[in-house]
C-alpha cells in the first residue's frame, strides 16, 4: 500500500467536506516532530529541527513531550497485527479457546477500559477482535496498552485535533503505512473538525518523512 493509495482513501472519506483552515505553524512543527520521532523513522536531524521549530512557535516542553509520547505508541501496532493471529494459531493447536467465557479478572478489565464507550466502535470496525484477543492472551499487556496509550490524551497539552492529525501522519509515513490506525485517526480528526486542507497538509508531512536509515 502506497501513500498515494492512503491519500485516495482519505479523499473518499472527505468527499463533500469544506476546505477548512490550514494548519498553524505550531501544529505543522508538532506533526513533523511526531513523524520524525516515530520508531519507524527516528531521523535525528529532523527530530532536532522539528523540536527547534516547535519551540520557536511557542510550544511548551510539555506539548513537545506529549507529541513524542503519542508517536511512541506506534509500538503497540505490533500487538494490533499479531494478537488475533496468536489466538487463532493457538486455538488451531488446541491450546487456547477463543470462545471461552471471560473470567472475572478479564471481565473487570474489559469493563474498566472498554465498557460501552462509543469511542471503541470505530476501533472495532478497523481492528475486529484485537482487544478481546489481547485480553485473553495477557491481561497485563491489555491493561498496560490502555494505560500507556492514554497518557498523551489524558494530559491534554496539545489539542486533540492536532494529535489525531499527528497520529494519522505517523500511520501514513513511507516506512509504516498502517491502514487500520490511519483510518481510525482520520475519522476522529474529521469528527473533531479538521478540514480537507489540514488533513492533506498532514499527509504531505507524512510523505516527506524519510525512511529509517539507522540510529547512531
Amino acid at each position: 500500500m502506497s501513500i498515494a493509495e492512503l491519500g485516495a482513501e482519505a479523499e473518499a472519506l472527505m468527499a463533500g467536506m469544506p476546505e477548512g483552515e490550514a494548519l498553524d505553524p505550531q501544529a505543522v512543527a508538532l506533526i513533523k516532530l511526531a513523524t520524525a520521532v516515530a520508531v519507524t523513522s527516528l531521523d535525528r536531524r529532523q527530530i532536532i529541527q522539528a523540536i527547534g521549530q516547535a519551540l520557536d512557535t511557542g510550544a511548551t516542553t510539555a506539548q513537545v513531550q506529549e507529541i513524542i509520547g503519542l508517536a511512541s505508541g506506534l509500538g503497540v501496532h505490533s500487538l494490533m497485527v499479531s494478537s488475533v493471529v496468536v489466538l487463532h494459531e493457538a486455538a488451531s493447536r488446541g491450546i487456547a479457546d477463543p470462545g471461552a467465557p471471560l473470567d472475572i479478572e478479564q471481565q473487570m478489565l474489559w469493563g474498566k477500559y472498554v465498557g460501552d464507550d462509543p469511542f471503541w466502535a470505530g476501533f472495532f470496525e478497523e481492528m475486529p477482535g484485537f482487544l478481546e484477543a489481547m485480553l485473553r492472551l495477557s491481561p497485563d499487556i491489555f491493561a498496560g496498552f490502555f494505560d500507556y496509550c492514554a497518557i498523551p490524551w489524558r494530559s491534554g497539552a496539545v489539542r486533540a485535533k492536532v494529535k489525531e492529525l499527528a497520529a494519522l501522519a505517523c500511520d501514513a509515513t513511507p516506512s509504516h503505512r498502517f491502514r487500520p490506525g490511519f483510518r481510525v485517526h482520520l475519522k476522529n480528526a474529521i469528527k473533531l473538525g479538521a478540514g480537507r486542507t489540514a488533513i492533506l497538509q498532514a499527509l504531505d508531512i507524512a510523505a516527506a518523512t524519510p525512511g529509517h536509515t539507522g540510529t547512531e
